[in-house]
């Protein structure tokens, strides 16, 4: 096939968390380690400011574009949504050209709504166009790994768990060729608080001569109103133009190539954020509103004008280490709003927990004014320290509520909930996460509702949302940041307000089928419960809904009638409607209602037949699930790549990762085959501390930090020790020739031994200039950065991303091996200790083998041997112990008393 041998296709829908795609910047300590510039080594970036002029005519554009560096002009940057009932289809398009004289990766690189369903991508090369198809994941991978065995095209995908999931594909493009990118997917957008929100992620990444968002709004039940908060920035003030009727809406937002440059003269753009859409119905009958077309039916549920209910609630706080600083201080003041905000009807409690579990009182008390000003007086004296014990906390809290329920202390109207706020993952106690869930599943029994707040990147999502779904409940994420306390309020006020409880929807069994979950056990204010399901519309006129639901002082009996036909006419008319709304939100809904029954099935027969039910909706109704990838490929199917549906890094790479694997590699022991010991007798060391068993004919750090330098020539290793101070930076190698920096940041023990603190390597940075890539590596995570995009992984992880021709293995727990071309290579391992040594701290070693490429003008602790100096030793004299005599070595000028 004509043009495509040297394309490399990579998707990550990371990110997801990216493999986990980081959302935000890595932390400035991070920064300082990897931006360190030694001795004159800096980069010398160039103005970012060129324009080229050429022909686009197939786009309809002659004209000037704005480069970057990378000489990448992007031409057109489009962004199109329609809602039709609730259910949003959006479409991304990118169009770029490459101006470069060289072949050079251009990114398409979009975040998608987590839970979101993308159906379709195609890419358009040239001309040469690639559409998608869903199949079942290994049938995908067997034909993926088929068509990389005979050379062609291959790709993976790697997500996070934020409220975004990075969709990116990076392709190698030719000089002076043209690109498309358009990427579909569809979802459900909910009602919170009064209002649905849409929201679009606009990212564009550079100046576009053409940008637009477009979103379409169309609902048949009719528009109360439409609002476009300025979430872009002040910068965009203006621009945004609504266009509402009495069912449909048009929002624009079309700012200018000037309009979008950060400043005046920057070549910059300011489009960098989400684009936000609110809005909400009209809504005529308490019963709700059903919709049916095209064989499908609907039923909105949101009655207003209700009483609240009266809840029971307790608030069970993390206040392990982790939560120190402003994540503490943003819980305890939402924590005080959301305490003065109680009713006089509702009965509480608070519970913080570390390592262990402490109960502001022992059982529910009535939320007066007394009780509350002292329940604010005890959050306010919490300081975070210890571990992490969940499960006992959970059971604390599940146990005071079965107890007040036994006793009969609670109102029989009221509902009764337990909200979790904590940041990170089991240290104490139970630690395995299907226990903790299942213990509380045990303890809740049905009789009442789990709510998770998770704060933080390094908290367990997937396990929040496991457990709030298993009970009832729902979890939500939010960020360490100066806005953690608005969203912690806002989240409560989302269940605060309990009005209906023990809900029913019921339809006539003879005429409708497949019907998504029909009863609930609480509706909150502000909300909305939608029913889904298959009618057949051939042997019906109308429609009749019937819900039974127990409100504050009665219980209620609401009907819904709706004429079969009434939707018709008015769809039929719109030409932006999406005429197949009701059977994707059917399959929206049953996808994601079997997702959860599969979470908490009792056996793994349930489990394999769910899964089996999944499979075939995703099949059925072109969806992307876990148990489905999209192959992407051309029209003569000779060129093909693989996506895979998102996954928590959190949980490991995703599997199916092929064709990515090290070029070197890696022992069970985690050593690579060059670092394996020789018989090359050992020279004299420098305050050595053992006798070693074997020489090494490599160069390595570990330990304390130990460096040994493997002379070649002369055939000697030479072994020498730093001691410096925690926190200090270490250039290992620095070398202008091929551009390369490796610096290492020390830590220290616990505590001193003998008088000395022994210190280690807690993070080591890489610096590729030519590649402009930056890699951080810390006891905690594996960082790859290019400009503003990284990408994060954890130690629990085991897979691979390739970025630029750069390589990063990470064996889980072990080690992370970076392979760059076939020119050079480092390993890192990873040292972990006991938690509880009273000493001894995880710490970092690297390695890097003979073999490397660097040039003559290396230097550092490390790269001052690339070029092996004379090394010379004499004058050998006894020692303190018979074992280590004493001699004068002289190495490039400098004169050093060793001891062997």
């Amino acid at each position: 096939m004509k043009n495509l041998s040297s394309f490399l296709v990579l998707f990550l829908i990371s990110g997801v968390r990216s493999f986990e795609l980081v959302i935000g910047d890595i932390p400035d300590e991070v920064e300082n380690l990897i931006d360190l510039e030694m001795d004159g080594f800096a980069s010398n970036p160039k103005a970012r400011n060129g324009r080229y002029q050429r022909s686009t005519s197939d786009w309809g554009y002659d004209g000037d574009l704005v480069e970057d560096d990378d000489k990448v002009g992007l031409y057109s940057y489009k962004v199109q949504s329609t809602i039709t009932s609730r259910l949003a289809n959006t479409m991304i398009q990118a169009k770029m050209v490459n101006n470069a004289r060289r072949p050079q990766p251009i990114m398409f690189d979009v975040q998608v709504p987590k839970g979101a369903f993308i159906d379709n991508f195609t890419m358009d090369i040239n001309g040469i166009t690639f559409t998608s198809h869903i199949r079942e994941k290994s049938e995908a991978r067997k034909m993926y790994a088929q068509a990389k065995a005979k050379g062609k095209a291959a790709g993976i995908v790697r997500s996070n768990a934020l409220d975004m999931e990075n969709f990116q594909t990076e392709v190698n493009v030719p000089p002076g060729m043209r690109i498309q990118f358009q990427l579909h997917y569809h979802e459900m957008i909910r009602r919170k608080l009064s209002s649905y929100e849409h929201v679009i992620s606009v990212k564009p990444g550079r100046l576009a001569k053409h940008l637009e968002v477009d979103v379409r709004i169309i609902e048949p039940q009719g528009l109360r109103y439409v609002h476009v908060p300025n979430s872009l920035g002040d910068h965009f003030n203006g621009i945004t133009t609504i266009s509402k009727g009495e069912k449909k809406a048009h929002v624009s937002f079309k700012p200018t190539m000037d309009q979008q440059r950060k400043c005046p003269k920057c070549s910059s753009t300011a489009v960098d954020g989400n684009f936000v859409v609110q809005y909400d119905v009209n809504r005529e009958t308490t019963g709700g509103e059903l919709e049916i077309f095209n064989g499908y039916f609907i039923h909105f549920f949101a009655p207003e004008n209700l009483d609240p209910l009266p809840k029971n609630i307790l608030f069970v706080i993390d206040v392990s280490g982790s939560m120190w600083g402003l994540k503490m201080k943003q819980t305890i003041e939402a924590m005080k709003a959301i305490l003065s905000e109680l009713r006089a009807a509702d009965q509480f409690s608070l519970i913080d927990f570390n390592h262990n579990v402490r109960c502001w009182r022992d059982n529910l008390v009535s939320a007066t004014p007394a009780q509350v000003e002292d329940a604010k007086k005890y959050i306010q004296t919490i300081h975070p320290n210890g571990g992490t014990n969940i499960n006992e906390a959970l059971l604390r809290a599940t146990f005071i509520l079965n107890e007040a329920k036994s006793l009969g202390m609670l109102d029989p109207n009221s509902v009764s909930m337990i909200v979790l706020v904590s940041d990170g993952d089991p240290t104490v106690g139970e630690l395995k996460l299907t226990t903790i869930q299942k213990n509380v599943k045990q303890s809740i029994k049905d009789e009442f509702s789990l709510f998770c707040l998770g704060i933080g990147f390094d908290v367990d999502y997937d396990f929040l949302q496991r457990i709030a779904t298993d009970n009832r409940g729902m979890a939500h994420r939010i960020f360490g940041n100066q806005e953690t306390s608005l969203q912690m309020k806002n989240f409560y006020n989302q269940v605060s307000t309990p009005l209906l409880r023990k809900i029913q929807f019921n339809y006539p069994q003879e005429s409708v089928s497949d019907v998504t979950q029909s009863s609930f056990h609480n509706y909150f204010g502000g909300s909305e419960i939608v029913v889904a399901g298959k009618v057949d519309t051939e042997n019906l006129q109308h429609l009749e809904s019937i819900v039974t639901a127990t409100a504050a002082n009665a219980e209620l009996v609401l009907e819904t009638l709706r004429d079969v036909e009434e939707l018709d006419g008015f769809m039929k008319k719109d030409r932006y409607a999406d005429p197949d709304f009701t059977r994707k939100l059917w399959a929206y809904l049953t996808v994601n209602q079997m997702m959860a029954e599969r979470n908490a099935a009792p056996t793994a027969a349930l489990k394999r037949n769910i899964t089996k039910s999944i499979l075939q909706m995703s099949l059925d109704h072109h969806i992307v699930t876990p148990f489905t990838a999209m192959l992407i490929e051309n029209a003569e199917k000779d060129e093909i790549m693989l996506a895979d549906q998102p996954k928590d890094p959190r949980k490991g790479c995703c599997p199916g990762t092929l064709g990515l694997t090290p070029n070197a590699a890696i022992n069970n022991k985690g050593i690579p085959p060059w670092a394996n010991a020789t018989a090359v007798p050992l020279s004299f060391m420098p305050e050595q501390r053992g006798s070693p068993t074997s020489s090494l004919t490599i160069n390595r750090v570990d330990n304390d930090p130990h460096f040994t330098i493997h002379l070649p020539k002369s055939q000697r290793n030479i072994c020498f020790n730093i001691n410096s101070e925690p926190g200090k930076i270490l250039n290992l190698v620095s070398d202008p020739g091929t551009g390369v920096v490796v610096n290492g940041q020390l830590v220290g023990a616990k505590k001193a031994e003998n008088k000395k603190l022994n210190t280690y390597f807690g993070k080591i940075g890489f610096y590729f200039q030519k590649k402009g890539l930056k890699v951080e590596i810390s006891t905690e995570k594996i960082t790859l950065k290019d400009g503003s995009y990284a990408i994060t992984l954890s130690w629990a992880d085991t897979g691979h991303v390739i970025r630029k021709q750069l390589l990063i293995s990470v064996k889980r727990e072990s080690n992370v091996t970076i392979t760059v071309g076939k020119e050079m290579s480092f390993m890192v391992l990873l040292h972990r200790v006991w938690k509880k040594h009273p000493v001894n701290v995880d710490f970092l070693g690297i390695y890097i083998p003979p073999e490397n490429q660097f040039s003559p003008a290396a230097h550092g602790l490390i790269g001052q041997f690339v070029s092996e100096p004379e090394v010379s030793i004499h004058h050998q004299t006894p020692g303190q112990a018979p074992e280590k005599p004493q001699a004068i070595m002289e190495v490039k000028g400098n004169k050093l008393t060793v001891t062997r």
